[in-house]
């Protein structure tokens, strides 16, 4: 049966929308939090909210993402293979060197600055381990040193979720250079609406601190530059061959898949949260449940419609 979310040239599926979505969670939480120490270093402690989002959330949402895309596989039991056997031809591959990496870097940066926490926790639950605060004590004035390489570590699995799609050169729609940049642009206006949720759960003075204050600043200029790099996205297929047009008919010219990215992707995702902001809503906890709400649902919607829109159209 063919549907708009069964057809014959569907290889990836939901399970990898919600990957895709859950990797730029992480990604973009990690960046924020380290914009903000990096500009508001008296905002960016441990006691912080971003950071505390950030340590619960960012090393969760990849492993979640994980384990998803591992039993989505034809035999996962054999995915730890890619674990040890690297191919540079193979964007899989380099991706899970990716994920390695960025894995041991976020543990060893999240343990320096929450290093009191870890010291009173092996304290209690590893008292023989004394070797871990003296070791994280020794890496502190690499602090700042290992914060860059986070940074540009988060920045390449931001856009890895694009490279990942841009690699199926069959599909015109997903060949596309721009697809890394959008993925890694949405994936920072998640992280801003996942830390700004937590902070409408949290006290009600926290709503106007200095740093829900940084993420209000940044979340309107990311929404203008999604709809930038989409509008981009889009002319790059209307004036492209004979594919390109063809996938782009297919994606916005009229049925499912372009429903749903006018009303899911722009009204709800990107238009609803600018018009809210526009009319002065974003202090109360509501308006943030609402807004925010709002631009995490519009970023899903999106991988959603790139993934299985991108494929309706075979090179």
């Amino acid at each position: 049966m063919t549907s708009a979310f069964h057809f014959d040239s569907l290889v990836w599926d939901w399970p990898i929308a919600i990957y895709l979505f859950l990797i730029g969670i992480s990604a973009g939480l990690v960046t924020l939090a380290i914009l903000l120490r990096r500009y508001h270093p008296e905002e960016g402690a441990s006691n912080s909210r971003v950071m505390l989002t950030t340590l619960f959330i960012a090393p969760t949402s990849v492993m979640l993402g994980l384990v998803i895309l591992i039993f989505h596989l034809t035999r996962p039991w054999t995915f730890w293979k890619l674990m040890f056997h690297y191919s540079v031809t193979s964007v899989m591959s380099m991706g899970v060197m990716l994920f390695q990496v960025y894995m041991v870097v976020l543990v060893v940066w999240l343990a320096l600055i929450f290093r009191d926490e870890v010291a009173a926790l092996q304290q209690r639950w590893l008292p023989k381990l004394a070797v871990i605060p003296r070791l994280l004590q020794r890496l502190l004035p690499l602090l700042r040193l290992i914060e860059t390489v986070m940074l540009v570590l988060a920045v390449l699995l931001g856009a890895y979720t694009g490279f990942l799609l841009s690699a199926l050169k069959s599909y015109p729609m997903l060949n596309n250079p721009l697809l890394p940049v959008l993925f890694l642009f949405s994936g920072v206006s998640s992280g801003i609406a996942v830390a700004l949720l937590v902070a409408a759960f949290g006290p009600k003075g926290h709503l106007h601190s200095r740093e829900v204050h940084f993420l209000h600043r940044l979340e309107t200029p990311v929404v203008w530059l999604e709809i930038f790099l989409l509008a981009a996205f889009f002319i790059g297929l209307w004036l492209g061959d004979d594919g390109k047009l063809r996938a782009l008919s297919a994606a916005l010219g009229g049925g499912f898949w372009s429903w749903w990215f006018w009303l899911g992707v722009v009204g709800c995702g990107l238009i609803m949260p600018l018009l809210l902001k526009a009319l002065g809503w974003g202090k109360a906890h509501f308006h943030i449940l609402l807004i925010s709400g709002a631009s995490l649902c519009g970023v899903l919607l999106l991988r959603y419609f790139i993934l299985y829109a991108g494929q309706m159209t075979v090179a």
